[in-house]
């Protein structure tokens, strides 16, 4: 904070000092639409654009990236399931009926938490028990390692998903997106603009179009909730494909 003060008073000081330098060279520049204030409203347009598209495309892709991951997790959900069939009769029932238990927990208990980043420790303690009865299992030691591939395949895809939810905008980016569209909008005012009637109309347009822009980026900031909202349907599917593969056994 103490830098970004210091850099804003640098910026500052060197226009003051410039304008008494060359306060005996050349025409004041008094018109709200001369080459100070033309100069000045493209930079601060330019600033507000190029803030207001980190605002967007940071969560586009981590939304995007954390639907990709989402599907990775149904998978490795569906394998697991699928290597289960190698356990003996009463490991593969339990660790089966486990998986359907806590992919259905994911999608109805911890799906809503991470709309706010959050995870729930219950479902990391039912991957540790799952990982803990198949390390117990009478199996051989190939079949065995086989399965718990698989099992620390769902454990890291749901730690890709924790990632996931609890990635937002760098700090300081929507007050930043927020500032910059203010003072886009009142700068025709603070140049010595002074619209009337008719000529209101596209600053008022403007206006309303930052608040939407402004609203989106605030709207989106969470991969898991907002307008852009990364929904359970991979691992809905997977609760699909386990009773798909339960009726076909």
């Amino acid at each position: 904070m103490l830098a970004l003060l210091a850099a804003v008073a640098a910026a500052v000081g060197v226009v003051a000092l410039t304008a008494f330098l060359f306060r005996k060279l050349g025409t004041e520049d008094r018109d709200p639409g001369g080459p100070s204030t033309g100069h000045a409203g493209a930079m601060l347009s330019a600033l507000f654009l190029l803030v207001f598209a980190i605002a967007i495309i940071v969560p586009w892709t981590t939304a995007d990236a954390a639907r990709q991951n989402t599907f990775a997790e149904g998978q490795s959900a569906v394998e697991t399931y699928w290597a289960a069939g190698d356990l003996p009769d009463e490991d593969q029932a339990w660790v089966r009926q486990s998986l359907r238990d806590y992919v259905a927990f994911v999608v109805r208990d911890e799906w809503p938490l991470m709309a706010e980043g959050k995870m729930s420790p219950e479902g990391g303690a039912r991957l540790d028990a799952l990982r803990s009865r198949v390390d117990q299992s009478k199996l051989d030691d190939d079949t065995k390692a086989a399965v718990l591939d698989k099992v620390e395949e769902m454990s890291a895809a749901r730690s890709r998903r924790a990632a996931d939810a609890g990635t937002v905008p760098p700090s300081g980016l929507l007050p930043l997106t927020i500032l910059t569209g203010v003072v886009v909008i009142i700068f025709p005012f603070l140049a010595g603009a002074r619209p009337r009637g008719l000529t209101l109309a596209p600053l008022m347009v403007m206006a309303g179009m930052l608040g939407v822009g402004v609203y989106l980026t605030w709207n989106i900031s969470y991969a898991f909730a907002g307008a852009l909202a990364v929904g359970p349907d991979a691992l809905q599917a997977a609760l699909q494909e386990f009773q798909r593969i339960a009726e076909g056994a």
